[in-house]
């Protein structure tokens, strides 16, 4: 027997570079709406605000006694030479902060979806009916609220383990910093992206294994979504702007995904013509 084809489409393709590059457009393209809707977006910051705001503030604290956690979580290293000493605890450091960023980013994220999931749907139902072809069901305002506490968890949960191994990658010496923010951006953009892509693929009752299916067919572009989301997420203010640009953008992105298409029908060009 045939098996049968699979609901998931894929991308036409182009190289991995331009496909990487065509997602992070999709992310700053979410922008526009800003300039049409300033007052629902507005409201969607105001979650971001609150919980940046609170995460701002334990990573400062964590900065500021970064050296005396570095020295407590190396005792061992007392007796040593003091230039081994130093460099040993500037690693462990280093990995920490990096481990913490990764965890920020992540729990910011999480949190500010789950209690602002009610006004970002107003975004994805603002979009999706500006770019046409599909008429999305509003969930109302409970379920939106349990929906985002419950992918929050999941996506806490996930980032915990990768932030484990962005730890133990940061403690490698001369270049361990350097491979565990490139771990930490990697793990932590397809995290980020598979979160916010969540809330346009449910309201197309799309089973989550194909979800999946649809994300690894189209992993450059998916990739570039959620790294600049998450780099940008680095910034505390312009972490409280982009949420609800990156909602908007994720929207796009998911029918961009499930059209298949290279610059045509409504994707990441639909939004440039309607969202001025």
């Amino acid at each position: 027997m045939t098996p049968a084809p699979s609901r998931v489409p894929a991308v036409a393709r182009r190289s991995p570079l331009g496909e990487f590059l065509g997602g992070a457009g999709t992310f700053f393209r979410g922008f526009r709406l800003w300039a049409t809707s300033p007052g629902m977006m507005a409201l969607g910051a105001l979650p971001g605000l609150i919980v940046g705001a609170v995460v701002l503030t334990l990573l400062i604290l964590l900065a500021v006694h970064l050296d005396a956690i570095a020295a407590w979580m190396t005792p061992f290293a007392n007796g040593w030479d003091e230039l081994w000493r130093n460099a040993v605890r500037v690693a462990v450091g280093l990995a920490l902060f990096v481990f913490a960023i990764l965890l920020a980013v992540s729990t910011f994220t999480a949190l500010t979806l789950a209690v602002g999931d009610p006004f970002y749907e107003r975004i994805w139902l603002a979009v999706e009916k500006r770019l046409g072809g599909f008429q999305p069901a509003e969930l109302g305002f409970w379920p939106s609220v349990r929906r985002g506490i419950a992918s929050g968890l999941k996506l806490v949960s996930l980032s915990l383990l990768i932030a484990i191994a962005v730890f133990a990658v940061g403690l490698i010496p001369l270049v361990g910093g350097v491979l565990a923010f490139t771990l930490g951006a990697l793990g932590g953009g397809w995290l980020v992206a598979t979160e916010l892509l969540g809330r346009p693929l449910d309201g197309r009752n799309l089973p989550p294994g194909e979800q999946a299916a649809l994300r690894r067919r189209n992993r450059a572009r998916v990739l570039g979504f959620g790294v600049s989301v998450y780099l940008v997420f680095l910034l505390p203010l312009a972490a409280v702007i982009a949420t609800p640009s990156a909602v908007a953008g994720a929207t796009v992105l998911a029918r961009r995904l499930l059209e298949g298409a290279s610059g045509e029908g409504q994707g990441s060009d639909g939004l440039r013509r309607r969202l001025p």
